[in-house]
């Protein structure tokens, strides 16, 4: 809104400059924005899911010589969840107040927002009204992933490779990023300067994949005060560059990633969502007022996988979210383990649960996982460089 408005105030010759047709100063007010918004409606929305009784359920998970989860997490039974519909709203005000909504990946990412947002408040609310920790089921959750990915898959399939939404990269018979507009239906590799494989139709499916993966790692981390949300402030703020550096052709081509021109709005997008994170984090840190609940986990996860495919750099995921995929791997792991040998690899998954049972406590458990990610992200950033 306020975007369009300085930009018609400027055209009508009201105004002489415009400092809002900068990216980076619509990102940082969109992340202020964000912020502010989340320490102002935050007291109030843990007052009312505290009258609503919208407490979460602890789940009961007893393993033989190991401290049982019930008697260390049995002290936040009752603690407010579904504070995902924070970061949600503290998002989306700011998108709609500082972003240029003629930018069509914006509204992708809105889109991706409300949809697993709704399969998490789904999955939240069958929680609370049924008393147990179940909620919806693992299929019928993936199912709906998956319907959302097949819309942004599709979308970005179909709709991309056109010069208001298309994708340029390096040939190695160019040299250039001054090729001719191409979708999104190709791979980037870390490490490799020509390496542009194109998958065509395939890249729906993968986008779904991607997007399953990426909301469910997320999903899996979210067990302790500050975890999930703190690694998700790390990995937004260097997704934040990632797409100013693919939507800027001088760092595109320098760096010798895909250029996305309209990820420039993404970045404001991006700095809407990490001031959102530092929001929710306020009342989240240890000990929680209230909990993201998957409302908040899986949206989270969908928006930045989301992100990742738009700036082509999803593989680089693999890197900079390194915490996310040790979580969803711990899991793998201890059920493919238990299921052909009948015996855990960990105490108990996902990892910040293992430790907890070899006696670690919490704060420490979220402290050193931080500055894991943190290490994850430089290393992922890093390798721009390395090609």
């Amino acid at each position: 809104m306020i975007y369009h408005l300085m930009a018609a105030l400027v055209d009508g010759g009201v105004l002489r400059i415009n400092p809002f047709q900068y990216v980076t100063v619509r990102c940082v007010a969109a992340g202020i924005m964000a912020l502010l918004l989340s320490w102002a409606i935050g007291p109030r929305l843990v007052a009312v899911l505290r009258l609503l009784k919208a407490g979460q359920p602890i789940r009961t998970v007893s393993i033989k010589g190991a401290p049982d989860l019930a008697e260390m997490h049995g002290k936040k039974a009752g603690t407010p969840t579904m504070g995902g519909v924070l970061i949600v709203f503290a998002v989306i005000v700011p998108v709609l107040f500082w972003c240029n909504l003629f930018n069509p990946l914006i509204w992708l990412l809105i889109f991706v927002t409300f949809g697993f947002g709704t399969i998490g408040f789904l999955d939240d609310y069958l929680k609370i009204t049924q008393k147990n920790a179940d909620g919806l089921s693992p299929k019928q959750k993936i199912i709906g992933q998956l319907l959302v990915g097949l819309v942004i898959g599709a979308y970005l399939y179909y709709f991309g490779a056109t010069k208001t939404l298309g994708v340029q990269y390096s040939y190695m018979e160019a040299g250039s990023m001054h090729g001719p507009w191409r979708g999104y239906d190709f791979l980037q590799f870390p490490f490799f300067k020509w390496l542009y494989p194109e998958i065509g139709l395939l890249f729906v499916p993968y986008v779904m994949f991607v997007l399953t993966c990426t909301s469910n790692a997320v999903n899996l981390t979210d067990g302790l005060d500050g975890l999930c949300i703190g690694i998700t402030s790390i990995v937004t703020a260097a997704f934040m560059l990632l797409a100013y550096l693919c939507s800027n052709q001088f760092f595109a081509e320098y760096l010798m990633m895909a250029h996305v021109p309209r990820a420039d709005e993404v970045v404001v997008f991006m700095g809407a969502l990490f001031g959102a994170c530092l929001g929710f984090l306020w009342f989240n840190a240890y000990p929680a007022d209230m909990f993201m609940g998957d409302t908040g986990s899986l949206t989270l996860g969908g928006v930045i996988g989301t992100v990742a495919i738009i700036c082509k750099q999803e593989i680089l995921f693999v890197i900079v979210g390194g915490m996310f995929v040790l979580e969803a791997a711990s899991v793998v792991i201890q059920v493919f383990s238990y299921k052909l040998t009948k015996k855990r690899v960990f105490l108990m998954a996902p990892l910040h649960h293992h430790f907890e049972r070899k006696g670690m406590t919490e704060a420490k458990i979220i402290a050193r996982f931080w500055i894991i990610s943190i290490l994850f992200a430089i290393i992922g950033l890093s390798t721009l460089k390395l090609r």
